[in-house]
């Protein structure tokens, strides 16, 4: 059945919106909140990424690789490099499966890639590694990991990077946000209405002036994009990317915190 003029736009939109997330290389940052999670999108980007062909590789800290695969067919799932930090970031087993150095020795190892394709590095979760590991450190190694330019060894060029990171911004205060803001090519704040998510999109292009878009949308249980229109105009206003800081539930950010902290995580890597 040939798809209607409807069909084939609404098919275009969600591929517009896909590649006004996924066009710049560097660092992107997903903005999320506990109203509003970020994960799903984050799993919706990575699949864009891999049907495209490129390599993409994920940093796992916080949740197990299990149910971060989970909802992923196996084509997919058979696409993914998985770096699996959530069980033993420390390789305290002796197994010989995590990298030296943990999660900032993956990064760093990423940093000296000579393979000449593009790729995708997911960071689940930002927050984790910033709540490991000293600031500074984290936003060089980003710094590096998103402005690979050309192989160290010779001037051929290496593949475009793009580093996705999630970050759970009720959980840092605004020093490590603006710093890892000023790093970010790309910055995608979520919030919404009571009925409807939207991401409120952020772009710096160099020599060009930022660009601002807000997207109205649900992810669907195999990770593809439902696009949908806005609220009506009387509903409430949602906030603007900048300034997107939710009210701290004082019980569910302290949970967070533990999770994140102690809850079977608590490694620290300085």
């Amino acid at each position: 059945m040939t798809p209607s003029g409807g069909a084939r736009g609404d098919t275009g939109r969600k591929s517009e919106m896909m590649d006004s997330l996924l066009g710049l290389g560097g660092l992107m940052l997903l903005r999320d909140s506990v109203e509003w999670e970020g994960r799903s999108l984050l799993k919706a980007l990575i699949k864009k990424s891999a049907l495209s062909g490129e390599q993409v590789h994920i940093l796992g800290c916080e949740v197990s690789e299990e149910e971060f695969r989970e909802g992923f067919d196996s084509d997919i799932n058979n696409r993914l490099v998985y770096h699996d930090f959530f069980r033993d970031p420390l390789n305290w087993s002796k197994t010989g499966e995590t990298l030296p150095g943990g999660p900032l020795g993956a990064l760093t190892a990423m940093c000296k890639r000579t393979d000449p394709g593009p790729v995708t590095i997911a960071l689940d979760s930002l927050s984790w590694l910033l709540l490991h590991l000293p600031c500074t450190t984290l936003c060089q190694t980003l710094h590096a990991l998103s402005h690979q330019n050309s192989c160290p060894s010779d001037s051929s060029p290496v593949g475009q990077v793009r580093v996705l990171g999630l970050l759970h911004e009720e959980l840092h205060g605004p020093g490590p946000v603006g710093a890892l803001s000023s790093l970010a090519q790309t910055e995608v704040a979520l919030g919404g209405t009571m009925s409807q998510t939207s991401a409120h999109i952020l772009c710096r292009r160099p020599r060009q002036r930022p660009t601002h878009q807000t997207q109205w949308f649900c992810i669907l249980p195999d990770f593809s994009l439902d696009l949908q229109e806005g609220p009506p105009v009387d509903s409430p206003p949602h906030p603007d990317p900048h300034t997107l800081r939710v009210s701290t539930n004082a019980n569910g950010t302290l949970s967070q915190k533990k999770k994140l902290a102690v809850g079977g995580w608590g490694w620290g890597f300085q």
